[in-house]
């Protein structure tokens, strides 16, 4: 069964500077949108009707053969939101759901949970593409959304993915692998100490091969690391796919043991993600379900 709503577009770089109104066509999976979607600014108003729809999809759009970047976003909300009525948070929530879906409708993304699991933020937005446009305007989507002006923004980190020096693995991807999403997402920003960086590079692959090989035992773990030299404070956006934390506790705590674990200058804070569909993770905010208005 299909719905449509109407939507408010903004042109944004061209020269036509007034508003035109379009129809979107929602279907059991994603937003129909123009190929160019990085150019349009899409808002929904007060008035207008939205369906929730997962994105947890094998599909992985965007995600090229190249370098890919990488942003981690992590919001927290004021409680003041839970304050609002239930129909201003219904209303908040689609459309930040509208703007995750439009940016997913070409690219990859994911949301994550950290309700229960961290303090200091409540929603994670894990988003990939080629470029950095279309990662700009899927923030700049999201900030008008209701949700955003009730909430900040205490953590995020961009990277870019790129082959590691160290890995011997053939299958080694610059994006997710498909089908790679699991139950948790852990994720924390890493930098090395200087003195890394001036010794051999026979002997980093030395000490990295040994990092590997501990690593490599803990097989329910899926790492996934990004680099950020010169593109965000951080050298390192790590993150691993895992189903039990109890086995990337095991698995944190052999490291710890390894030579290459003295190189580390710092890898916190670090986040327990709980994997969701967007609609699930932004109802874990105020533990309400969202449904789509009758009419």
């Amino acid at each position: 069964m299909e719905n449509t709503r109407q939507a408010v577009v903004g042109v944004i770089g061209g020269q036509q500077a007034d508003f035109v109104t379009r129809s979107l066509k929602l279907t059991s999976e994603s937003l129909d949108m123009e190929p160019n979607a990085a150019r349009i600014r899409v808002r929904v108003g007060r008035h207008e009707r939205y369906t929730h729809v997962a994105i947890l999809s094998g599909r992985l759009l965007g995600v090229t053969e190249h370098r890919n970047y990488v942003k981690y976003t992590f919001f927290n909300v004021d409680p003041a939101w839970r304050r609002r009525s239930a129909d201003e948070r219904a209303q908040d929530k689609r459309e930040f759901g509208a703007a995750c879906r439009e940016f997913a409708e070409d690219h990859y993304l994911r949301a994550y949970s950290l309700v229960g699991t961290r303090g200091d933020c409540d929603l994670m937005v894990r988003a990939i593409a080629g470029t950095l446009e279309p990662i700009h305007e899927l923030h700049v989507l999201l900030n008008q959304s209701g949700v955003l002006r009730f909430a900040d923004v205490p953590y995020s980190y961009l990277a870019m993915t790129k082959e590691s020096p160290y890995s011997d693995d053939p299958d080694r991807p610059l994006g997710p692998r498909a089908g790679a999403d699991s139950k948790y997402l852990i994720v924390y920003p890493m930098w090395k100490k200087r003195e890394w960086y001036r010794l051999p590079a026979e002997e980093r692959m030395r000490v990295m091969r040994d990092h590997i090989a501990v690593a490599r035992r803990f097989t329910g773990i899926e790492t996934n690391t990004a680099y950020s030299f010169g593109l965000d404070d951080q050298e390192f956006v790590v993150a691993f796919d895992a189903d039990d934390p109890a086995e990337f506790l095991d698995l944190v705590h052999e490291l710890r043991a390894t030579e290459s674990s003295a190189y580390t200058a710092s890898e916190t804070p670090i986040f327990t993600c709980i994997s969701a569909s967007v609609e699930r993770a932004l109802d874990a905010l105020d533990g309400e379900r969202v449904r789509v208005p009758a009419g």
